[in-house]
């Protein structure tokens, strides 16, 4: 569960800085604190949130996770937004300096693209990655025991014990279908 907990921080980091680069470096925008940029907060941590829920746990490229990553995409759309809500509302006394983006002077984390999209793209990645820590039965990854358990007879006999029993019946009733054919 550990390693799984530490997959999905990496992962979330990843997206989450990529997110931010591409909104630092390719878009020039280096804080929220401008006019409309709470807006933008919101609608980049919900956009953030889509992404980290289709890569993290089991990815949408997976065989049959079409549906579970697109719950994921809208769940993570939805704490997104909200846990950019927490780090505006909460978060305020939080400052940093990241004089190398941009941002003139200490400013509050949640106003920095470049330290809360990682942030919450973290969080939401190691929530998934948890979430999808328990394996089905037969798949080999922390399914039951009776998945990885030898096939056994109702009576406790192991499986070989049951096919030389099954051979000496079939020849007990092949004998007796010969006895009944001689008779007529």
């Amino acid at each position: 569960m550990l390693r799984r907990l530490l997959i999905g921080l990496v992962l979330g980091l990843v997206v989450g800085g990529l997110v931010a680069a591409g909104l630092v470096a390719g878009l020039g925008v280096a804080t929220f604190s401008s006019a409309g940029g709470a807006l933008l907060a919101y609608v980049v941590a919900a956009v953030t949130g889509v992404l980290t829920g289709l890569v993290a746990g089991k990815p949408i490229w997976s065989s049959g996770a079409k549906v579970e990553a697109g719950l994921k995409a809208l769940f993570g759309a939805l704490v997104g937004a909200g846990l950019m809500f927490a780090l505006r509302k909460w978060a305020g006394s939080w400052t940093i300096s990241l004089p190398a983006i941009g941002a003139n002077g200490p400013t509050a984390i949640a106003d920095l693209p470049a330290a809360s999209l990682p942030l919450l793209a973290a969080a939401l990645g190691s929530f998934f990655e948890i979430d999808n820590t328990g394996g089905s039965e037969g798949d080999g990854k922390g399914g039951s025991d009776k998945a990885r358990r030898r096939v056994a007879t109702g009576d406790g006999r192991p499986a070989k014990a049951r096919a030389e029993g099954a051979a000496e019946a079939d020849a007990d009733n092949e004998a007796e279908l010969l006895a009944t054919r001689a008779k007529r």
